[in-house]
């Protein structure tokens, strides 16, 4: 991945995402509730209303999921430059942030850092 690619993580249920910031590093959030990295988020926790944003390793973040870039936005809309995009995830990173799987969700955050819109395939 380049820094600013969006990373779609396959999980059982439903798709994780994060930003790739360089070197081996994704800026993503991660409930609150459970205090449980992103790797092991239950099911229910998808349905918590806070997360913190980390900054962590790809690897720790994806465990044993599969994973790709996965720019599909970007047919549609533009990408901000990716000075830019680094920039804004940088300033959230252990920030909590509201989370609500259909209008404020992994997907949401890290699209509304590339592209200045946040969007999920996932819930429409």
């Amino acid at each position: 991945p380049q820094p600013g690619d969006l990373i779609e993580i396959d999980r059982r249920v439903y798709q994780h995402w994060a930003l790739y910031v360089g070197d081996g590093y994704v800026i993503n959030v991660t409930p609150v509730d459970e205090g449980a990295p992103s790797l092991s988020v239950s099911t229910t926790s998808i349905f918590t209303r806070k997360a913190k944003v980390k900054k962590q390793l790809l690897k720790e973040v994806v465990g044993n999921h599969k994973w790709r870039v996965n720019n599909k936005y970007d047919r549609s809309r533009t990408p901000r430059p990716v000075k830019e995009i680094i920039r804004r995830a940088e300033q959230w990173i252990d920030e909590e942030v509201p989370y609500d799987v259909l209008g404020s969700n992994c997907e949401h955050f890290v699209t509304e850092l590339r592209y200045g819109e946040g969007v999920s395939e996932q819930v429409s």
